[in-house]
């Protein structure tokens, strides 16, 4: 087997140490694809045959596709641009202990807090600062291995082999510097941003990991990398929609509206301005309807024949913990897409959505699975039923299976992410 698009993908999240840098990321391959950037402070002035984008709060995007000629609905794919990391504190830098300088964070998301011990890690983020009386934002980015969180030598915890509790604020803080250091943060920060100290008045810093993401296992059909939950769906939702849509005069025939939605937030439940629990995608639908001319009636009617994909990675079958797979619906690597289903509605697929699915699939040769939780251990959520709840349309939750999910380093199928960018692209191509 060979892959076409798992080197880009790695080197996509490479570049992507925050959800910031993964929709900066994602703008310039759409922009490279002729897309236009749209501000929700403008008029829109859109027609047929017009593509663009437009982001919210810098670390979430929504592009669309707009058909020459008559649509019926909008095709909809969202995944989510955060991970599970730590938060850097407002004055993070805390008085030496035992002569060390550690900075002063607590976690975002439900991470694995012992995949962050001794390893290489880095801040990265965005700082705000004021330029002739205008509020401006950069995105920084240390790049070079800055900071460790060591762990306690096992002489002096004989029972970390039998099952620790971390505590954050204690146990997983990282040493930044020596005592008698005289580099403060701060100048590192300004210095990467390319502004005086002084200057900056706010930041959204976070801890990163420096492992690059690569290929193992005996054939190469293994990745290793860290956020591959959930950039790895977001790669594939923007290299479809870059691909399918090479210039105005080349659209794809299609009935339909095409929308990529990248949301913020997912790993702490959603709930702000620009998660997908807010009015992002529904303000922007509605905008595109309003700029050409459609009444609210209209709008209503496209959302009647639409539908929605929610990318979402999914949970692999574990080698050393197959016990806590269904017995039935477990998914593998390199098995191609995971179609998911939660009887509680965790994820919204059905009938109807999974039929959709599973035709497109049928047509376009892609390779599918499905993901049940075992009814005995408890799952998690994700973006298709928090966003329906804004634009109610039929949805299906997919993704693709990886081991260690909200670990620091993530494991997945080499071949996998060729699948769902050739499920992504039948999507949008109608």
């Amino acid at each position: 087997m060979k892959t076409v698009y798992t080197k880009e993908m790695l080197k996509f999240i490479d570049a992507s140490p925050t959800a910031f840098h993964c929709v900066k990321n994602a703008a310039d391959m759409l922009e490279e694809a002729g897309y236009m950037r749209f501000d929700e402070k403008d008029a829109w002035r859109l027609s047929r045959a017009r593509k663009g984008y437009v982001v919210r709060n810098g670390s979430s995007l929504i592009a669309f596709s707009i058909p020459a000629g008559d649509f019926k609905g909008f095709r909809i794919y969202s995944a989510h641009s955060d991970s599970p990391t730590f938060r850097l504190k407002e004055s993070p830098e805390m008085n030496p202990e035992c002569g060390f300088v550690r900075l002063n964070t607590e976690g975002y998301g439900g991470m694995i807090m012992s995949s962050w011990f001794d390893r290489p890690l880095s801040v990265a983020g965005r700082v705000v600062f004021e330029k002739e009386g205008v509020l401006e934002t950069k995105l920084v980015n240390i790049d070079r291995d800055l900071l460790v969180i060591p762990n306690v030598a096992i002489h002096m915890n004989p029972d970390t082999n039998k099952g620790v509790e971390y505590k954050p604020q204690s146990d997983l803080l990282p040493v930044y510097a020596l005592a008698d250091t005289k580099t403060k943060l701060s100048a590192l920060i300004a210095k990467e941003a390319g502004v005086k100290e002084p200057e900056i008045l706010a930041s959204d810093l976070f801890l990163y990991t420096r492992q690059k993401g690569c290929f193992a296992g005996a054939d190469k059909e293994l990745i290793l990398s860290p956020r591959l939950d959930d950039q790895e769906c977001a790669f594939a939702g923007v290299k479809a929609l870059c691909e399918i849509d090479t210039g105005t005069e080349n659209f794809v025939p299609s009935e339909y509206i095409n929308v990529l939605c990248i949301f913020d937030n997912e790993e702490v439940g959603s709930g702000t301005k620009q998660g997908a629990d807010s009015t992002f995608l529904e303000d922007t639908l509605y905008r595109i309807a309003e700029s050409m001319s459609l009444s609210r009636t209209d709008y209503l009617r496209l959302l009647a024949d639409s539908f929605a994909i929610s990318a979402d990675n999914a949970h692999a079958a574990h080698p050393a913990m197959a016990g806590k797979a269904d017995p039935v619906n477990k998914p593998a690597l390199n098995k191609g897409v995971v179609l998911k289903f939660n009887g509680s509605q965790k994820y919204a697929t059905d009938a109807v959505s999974a039929g959709f699915v599973r035709s497109l699939c049928r047509k376009n040769d892609i390779a599918l699975q499905n993901y049940a939780n075992n009814s005995n251990v408890r799952g998690g959520s994700t973006l298709g039923n928090i966003s329906t709840a804004h634009v109610s349309v039929p949805t299906a939750d997919i993704g693709l299976a990886q081991l260690a999910m909200h670990s620091s380093c993530e494991t997945a199928g080499a071949y996998d992410v060729d699948e769902l960018v050739k499920l992504a692209r039948s999507f949008f191509e109608g």
